[in-house]
């Protein structure tokens, strides 16, 4: 079996805050600037109705539908009602951060089952050739017709049979010890959108020195609170996060089937950089039934920041 790095879902990462603090005020406020510039807000999340007008206050963090809802000061939690935060993964979060995790990437198995088969032409043709030589050898056509849905019944199995052994490996990798794979090293972090004291959505970053640039991985949101921009939030954490530490670009890797998800990335900015059948996804085998029932399509984004 292929246990190799994660890169089948994509994610978030923000900065320690440390680092942020490591900056020159005036740059840093500058960049932030930049960054907010480059994407607009989000929608405000519901709160309670406006006061008076009041002077603007004093630079600082921002609950979602600002400049990518950062932690508030002193790392207290925001109040009830007011909104996503997005903030650093916390020790006591992990096991929360693996659930969505997990959940997230268990949908993928009747979306690569079913709904990914539009992608692969030349699997629909050997599929109806083998129900026309069915139909041929037996003539029967309640056999013919019970082809197509043993086929299906196929392709869920090992779709479910990758995906499992696909989170055997991450669960035992990054996942197993987030702290250790993504708060520790230097370029890595993880970080949590959290609604109400409850941990809703995740997502991580890394940075590649050889090129200069920095992954987006492990993004996820929790399935009830989705619609609510938190993916976005999480998106646009991590080109803040490139934006800060000069990177000259943020790239990703998808085998995401949902037309929803290649929109939240183009709208963020990322450019399609092209898409491969040859992908091999953690967890494969390569076994002849593996290739006949399961097949992804691997899609690469890239966001340019700057040249080089």
């Amino acid at each position: 079996m292929h246990c190799g790095p994660p890169d089948m879902v994509c994610e978030t990462k923000i900065v320690a805050a440390e680092d942020h603090e490591a900056l020159p005020g005036a740059k840093k406020d500058a960049l932030l600037a930049a960054a907010g510039a480059m994407w607009p807000p989000l929608p405000a999340a519901p709160g309670p109705a406006a006061a008076p007008a009041a002077p603007p206050p004093a630079p600082g963090p921002q609950p979602l539908g600002g400049a990518g809802g950062a932690e508030p000061a002193g790392g207290a939690e925001p109040p009830e009602g007011r909104g996503v935060y997005i903030r650093e993964i916390r020790a006591a979060e992990q096991e929360a951060a693996r659930r969505i995790f997990y959940d997230g990437i268990m949908e993928r198995i009747p979306n690569t089952a079913f709904r990914g088969l539009r992608h692969h032409p030349r699997t629909q043709l050997l599929y109806a050739l083998l129900a026309a030589l069915c139909f041929a050898l037996t003539r029967s056509l309640l056999l013919t017709c019970l082809v197509p849905a043993g086929l299906l019944g196929l392709r869920y199995y090992y779709s479910r049979k990758v995906v499992l052994a696909y989170l055997d490996c991450a669960l035992h990798t990054d996942m197993a010890d987030i702290e250790q794979y993504y708060m520790k090293p230097p370029g890595s972090c993880f970080w949590v959108a959290v609604l109400d004291g409850n941990v809703v959505g995740i997502v991580a970053a890394r940075a590649h020195a050889a090129d200069n640039t920095v992954e987006l991985l492990r993004m996820s949101v929790d399935s009830r609170f989705r619609g609510k921009g938190i993916a976005k939030a999480l998106g646009r954490k991590v080109l803040e996060f490139a934006l800060v530490h000069n990177y000259s670009a943020v790239v990703l890797g998808t085998t995401a089937v949902k037309v929803a998800a290649h929109k939240l990335y183009e709208s963020l900015g990322f450019r399609h950089m092209g898409s491969s059948d040859r992908y091999v996804m953690p967890g494969m085998t390569l076994s002849l039934a593996e290739r006949l029932f399961f097949q992804v399509r691997y899609h690469r984004y890239r966001l340019q920041l700057r040249e080089e």
